[in-house]
This record gives structure tokens, C-alpha cells and sequence, in this order.
């Protein structure tokens, strides 16, 4: 029988559709090789639930959001786009105002991550049920479409282009975990994410390194035998060295 104790350990990493998690799960590989971490793509309406439930150890969720039993670090803000067909009068623009779109037919899908008090522009018929299928009605010239810059890039056509909007209410994207689970393996996780290295990342204490010997004084030099009488007046310098002649014959 398996205890939870003898359960080897692993990670599960939520994240909404948009942010790509792949440099953080390669830096985990590479310091945790024996920890596996799993990865599961949800919509953004359900990450919160999904950590509350203990379905995963962090997720990267967007913000504003319910925080009700949640700890959360907010990690970065995304340009907010518009995003019409590439023969659009606004694809010849650097970029666009909410006013701009005033008379334009603005579709707001039901799973929208800004928040509005007001959409801009003129409502469709019906709300598209997600980003994608909002992109679908875009290419086939039913309205624009106004979202995070990262979903523009997730769902992008050869047909469509997107423009900066200006004065839009921008997405921010946080890393969330459930405020009673901050484990060790979620702080290796948070130091990863703020870019910390091996040796400052929380539950990795840097050891204390040994103290430098101190180094031993050098020597006073002894001048070489010879020395002096090499550089004084008296010439004697090769006194003691052997001539190079013939040895004498003893008689």
C-alpha cells in the first residue's frame, strides 16, 4: 500500500489561453528534473475555481479576479487590440481610440477578459460564445473585435491584422495559488517566474560559503650569492667558476 508520504512529488500548472508558460516549465526541468510538471490550458473563467478545488498547484490567470482564498502576484499588463480584416480603413492606422469605433459593430464574446463599464461601439445581434468563435465572425466581416494583444497572436489569420487601442481597459496577468498551499516546490515556482537563480530562490538557502585563508606574507628575498660582487668595481664575479683551459698534467 502507497502512503502519501511515499506519493513521488509533481506539479500541476494551470494557465488561461494566451500566456505561454514554456520558458518557466524548461528553467523548472532543468533545476527540478525529478518534480514533473504538468500543464492544463483552461478557460479564463475557471482558474480561480480550479485552484480553490486543489485541481492544480498555480495557475496564470487574469486579472481583475476574485482573490477569495487566493494568493496572487501580478506579473505583467498586456496591450489591449482591435483586431478587423486587413482591408479595414483602421489596418491603415498605427493605432485607434474607443471613439474611433463609435459607429463600428464591436462583438463582445462571453468569455471577454477586459473589464468594461461599457463596450465600445455598436453591439451585434447576439454575443459569440468565445474569443475564437468571435474571430470566425470578424474574417467573415460581421464587426471588429477588441482583446488582449497575446489572444490577437493566439488566434491569428491570414485575413485579419489588429491595431492598438488606445483608451481600453488593459489585461493583466498574475500568478495565483490557493493562500493555505504555499509549499516549497510553489516557492521554487515563484522564484522561477521573478527570474530568481538557483542559489537565491526561496527553499534553496545559498550554504554558508567557507571564509578565504589569509594569505601568507611573502618572504623577504635573499640577494643571490655573488650578487653584489657581480655588480661591484673589484671584478671578481667568475672567482669561483672553473676555466675553460687544458687541466695541468701532474708530474
Amino acid at each position: 500500500m502507497v502512503t502519501d508520504a511515499e506519493v513521488p512529488p509533481s506539479f500541476r500548472l494551470a494557465y488561461v489561453p494566451g500566456v505561454t508558460p514554456a520558458k518557466w516549465v524548461r528553467i523548472w526541468n532543468e533545476r527540478l528534473p525529478d518534480v514533473p510538471l504538468t500543464l492544463a490550458q483552461v478557460p479564463a473563467a475557471e482558474v480561480s475555481g480550479m485552484l480553490r478545488r486543489a485541481e492544480a498547484e498555480a495557475g496564470f490567470l487574469r486579472l481583475p479576479t476574485d482573490r477569495t482564498g487566493l494568493s496572487v502576484i501580478p506579473l505583467y499588463t498586456e496591450t489591449t487590440v482591435v483586431v478587423v480584416p486587413k482591408d479595414h480603413v483602421v489596418a491603415a492606422v498605427d493605432e485607434v481610440s474607443t471613439e474611433d469605433l463609435a459607429e463600428e459593430v464591436v462583438l463582445h464574446p462571453l468569455d471577454d477578459t477586459l473589464d468594461w463599464e461599457r463596450p465600445p461601439g455598436l453591439p451585434a445581434h447576439e454575443r459569440p460564445a468565445t474569443t475564437a468563435d468571435a474571430v470566425e465572425l470578424v474574417a467573415a466581416g460581421v464587426g471588429l473585435l477588441v482583446v488582449p494583444q497575446s489572444l490577437a497572436r493566439l488566434h491569428h489569420r491570414r485575413d485579419l491584422t489588429y491595431r492598438p487601442l488606445t483608451d481600453a481597459p488593459e489585461s493583466r496577468v498574475g500568478l495565483s495559488w490557493p493562500e493555505e498551499e504555499t509549499t516549497d516546490l510553489m516557492e521554487q515556482f515563484i522564484g522561477i517566474v521573478r527570474g530568481r537563480t538557483v542559489n537565491s530562490s526561496r527553499g534553496r538557502p545559498t550554504p554558508p560559503q567557507p571564509k578565504p585563508k589569509p594569505k601568507p606574507k611573502p618572504k623577504p628575498k635573499r640577494p643571490a650569492p655573488g650578487k653584489n660582487a657581480r655588480h661591484g668595481s673589484g671584478g671578481h664575479a667568475d672567482s669561483g667558476r672553473g676555466r675553460r683551459g687544458k687541466p695541468r698534467r701532474r708530474s
